[in-house]
């Protein structure tokens, strides 16, 4: 994919950076893999807001996208590459020998007309499905099994993949983008490839209605509140909010570790790199 820039015709195009969609579906999504997709609006099953600053866009639908890549030992063909609003990378539409379609994330790479299988007979090559024991070491993977049969969770944004660095018995050693490393039984399921789309993070918007298109409503900040509205509130004349950086509730916005899972710290190898604050 490329990127899309406009002639300065108003102050807005000045700046708009978009991503070049000439070779997408153009046409409406299979209606069968579809649903409704009910927006939040940031609140919660009681109605409250719990997510601020969430609201309004565009209306679309939810397309159903199989995650567990179940279809094992039969040939698909992709039909076509389609656009999806619900996340940042593309998606494609997967015809089998028996009929059936479903959507899958698309890799970079994937051409309409190419052929895909899922199992542990499949090829090594790009849009394939195996277990991670069949994979060699050091190929990009995409969609990832934490649990065998679970469906893939880790690696499924725009650009995004993982290594495998190496074997540890029974799991395989993950090396993640944020420089994570973890184990994974070997038996859950990977897909070959780097996700497509990696020019998403180039993306300037240009101005504000495409925030709310997108569901953004707009951010206020605390330093500009009273103070029963915000810890940062208050003061004479503007102030920079005189303590550590919180949220509204009070939560420290300064990376406070809020991971409280000591179940699976033992598949942990190395924690992600910190972040220099």
């Amino acid at each position: 994919m490329t990127l899309k820039t406009f002639k300065p015709y108003t102050k807005s195009t000045r700046g708009t950076v978009l991503i070049n969609r000439e070779n997408l579906w153009k046409g409406k999504p299979y209606k069968s893999l579809t649903s409704k997709n009910y927006a939040s609006k940031g609140r919660n099953n009681l109605g409250r807001i719990t997510s601020r600053n969430h609201g309004g866009g565009h209306k679309h639908k939810y397309r159903n996208i199989d995650f567990y890549r179940k279809k094992f030992d039969m040939v698909g063909e992709i039909e076509r590459v389609e656009y999806d609003p619900n996340r940042s990378c593309h998606i494609m539409l997967v015809k089998f020998e028996d009929g059936k379609r479903f959507y899958y994330l698309a890799p970079q790479k994937i051409k309409i007309g190419d052929k895909i299988q899922n199992g542990s007979n499949s090829e090594i090559k790009i849009g394939n499905c195996l277990p991670l024991k069949d994979i060699p070491v050091g190929i990009n993977i995409h969609n990832v099994e934490l649990q065998p049969g679970g469906g893939g969770k880790i690696a499924r944004a725009a650009g995004s993949s993982v290594t495998i660095s190496g074997i540890d018995g029974n799991y395989s050693i993950i090396k993640m983008t944020s420089g994570e490393v973890r184990k994974i039984d070997s038996r859950s399921l990977a897909t070959i490839g780097v996700l497509s789309n990696p020019d998403q993070k180039n993306i300037k918007i240009g101005k504000a209605g495409r925030s709310r298109w997108l569901g953004r409503r707009p951010h206020t900040r605390g330093v500009v509140m009273n103070p029963v509205d915000h810890p940062h509130g208050g003061g004479e004349g503007k102030s920079a909010g005189g303590r550590h950086p919180v949220s509204p509730k009070g939560q420290s916005a300064k990376g406070l570790k809020t991971r409280d899972n000591k179940r699976t710290d033992k598949f942990i190898i190395r924690r992600r790199k910190k972040k220099r604050v």
